[in-house]
């Protein structure tokens, strides 16, 4: 596999990452987002963006069975994603999925308990952002391993 580093313009990159940073800034809960972007990552199926934000959520002290978890989080116990994680990954499925149609009025009306109109309005730009990214970072088939904190 060859990377094709020319899909990137240096002032696109800039303005994702500034996306990226805000969406993150307002959702407030570092630990969260790096879950968020993880599922989003999944369902992608970017490996850059899995290493880069696995180490990510190391850092925010995501607990690691969490990340062994997370793709199967619907299964796993109440004991292992809280009612809010689990609001927020549904979202995030449903924001990144959009093949199955538009989101469902009941899963934002479940992460609308959890998070305020702030919280969900980071909380969608959050996904929206990883979301770009993916599909940059796949379409440039760009590997892992690349990322250093």
């Amino acid at each position: 596999m060859t990377a094709r580093t020319e899909l990137l313009d240096p002032a696109v990159a800039k303005a994702m990452s500034a996306l990226s940073a805000a969406a993150k800034r307002g959702l407030g809960d570092p630990a969260l987002a790096e879950l968020v972007v993880l599922r989003a990552s999944q369902l992608n199926h970017c490996a850059f963006c899995l290493d880069m934000h696995l180490a990510l959520a190391r850092r925010h002290g995501v607990p690691e069975q969490q990340l062994d978890l997370l793709a199967a989080w619907e299964e796993a116990g109440d004991d292992v994603f809280d009612d809010r994680e689990r609001a927020a990954l549904a979202l995030t499925e449903a924001v990144t999925v959009l093949t199955d149609g538009f989101v469902p009025d009941e899963v934002y009306a479940r992460a609308a308990r959890y998070f305020d109109d702030a919280g969900l309005a980071h909380l969608v730009a959050l996904v929206v952002a990883i979301n770009n990214w993916n599909r940059v970072m796949v379409a440039r088939r760009i590997p892992p391993g690349g990322y250093t904190p």
